[in-house]
């Protein structure tokens, strides 16, 4: 990874990361939100509470367009990208048209043609023709056939997200497995603001290099020491999103860390964040994520023994 993150460290890019909203397009990070605006409160009310969360988080996990549906990754040249399920394409998907039709790159112009308008759609009509929004530009074009589907997403350069809504890792799922709930693990710590401006270079799994809001810091008292985590975000957020690792990272929950969002914005110096709400990234499902990794200030020497613990550790980009 450290001679890829070299040689893509000179393009950068800004990534908005949306304060309620992590789920069915990344590390863009604007799809379902794992997160909400409520502050809550201690006993049978935060244990109720963190049950109906983790109900909407199986929820959307379940979705037949969500993060357990991806079942490729294919990057985009300049020019022509041939696009089917029959060998000779430049992409090869694994059903639908033999020829689904081509995706054009020009610059950061993207459009696609289709081979049958019948059998391929886009966003769900039949269209000869059509240009694509890449998931960084607004809502993503969607071009579909049977169970599979694509849409652009850049991250550097231009790529198709592949999706299946019969994808076995969907049909196969289960669920997550947490901690106990525990409201000590529900903090209300000190908030310092960072400078307007501030941001860090954050690293994905795929070694590219993004550019990140930072809103400040949390500071709080856990296990006899003071810990300290960067909160991503901007003055138009809801909520504060948290790229964190710990010391069960690859010891009990997902290798590369967790996300996590604070339960609604600072107010007069203090910020509530619970982490019974941290979940796993999308990364931790399929290797065809491109979820950003934990920056050095947000590993934590702390066992975090709350939210989500990992899933099968052969499916993601990283095992335990």
């Amino acid at each position: 990874m450290k001679n890829v993150r070299q040689a893509v460290k000179s393009q950068r890019m800004i990534f908005q990361l949306a304060a309620v909203a992590l789920a069915s397009s990344l590390f863009t990070w604007s799809v379902a939100a794992d997160s909400n605006g409520e502050t809550m409160v201690d006993g049978s009310d935060h244990r109720q509470a963190i049950e109906t969360w983790r109900t909407a988080r199986h929820e959307r996990l379940m979705r037949p367009d969500g993060w357990l549906t991806l079942v490729g990754l294919e990057w985009l040249q300049e020019g022509e990208n041939r696009v089917g399920s029959a060998e000779g394409n430049d992409i090869r998907l694994s059903g639908g048209p033999d020829d689904w039709g081509s995706v054009f790159v020009e610059g950061k112009q993207l459009r696609f043609i289709t081979a049958d308008s019948d059998k391929v759609k886009i966003n769900g009509a039949s269209l000869a023709e059509s240009e694509l929004v890449a998931d960084t530009e607004g809502t993503a074009t969607v071009v579909s056939s049977g169970t599979l589907s694509f849409h652009v997403i850049f991250r550097a350069s231009y790529a198709l997200r592949i999706k299946d809504s019969k994808a076995p890792t969907l049909q196969n799922f289960t669920g997550v497995d947490n901690y106990p709930i525990d409201a000590n693990w529900r903090i209300d710590g000190l908030f310092v603001k960072a400078e307007e401006g501030a941001s860090i270079e954050i690293a994905n799994v795929l070694g590219q290099i993004s550019e990140s809001p930072v809103y400040g810091s949390f500071e709080f008292d856990m296990q006899g020491n003071t810990h300290s985590l960067l909160a991503l975000g901007t003055e138009a957020s809801k909520n504060l999103w948290f790229i964190f690792s710990d010391r069960t990272s690859g010891r009990g929950t997902y290798g590369a860390g967790r996300f996590l969002y604070s339960d609604g914005m600072p107010q007069n110096g203090r910020l509530v964040v619970d982490f019974n709400k941290a979940y796993n990234p999308p990364c931790a499902f399929n290797p065809y994520s491109t979820c950003p990794l934990p920056p050095q200030r947000n590993r934590m020497d702390l066992k975090v023994t709350a939210g989500e613990k990992d899933f099968h550790p052969d499916t993601g980009h990283y095992t335990n």
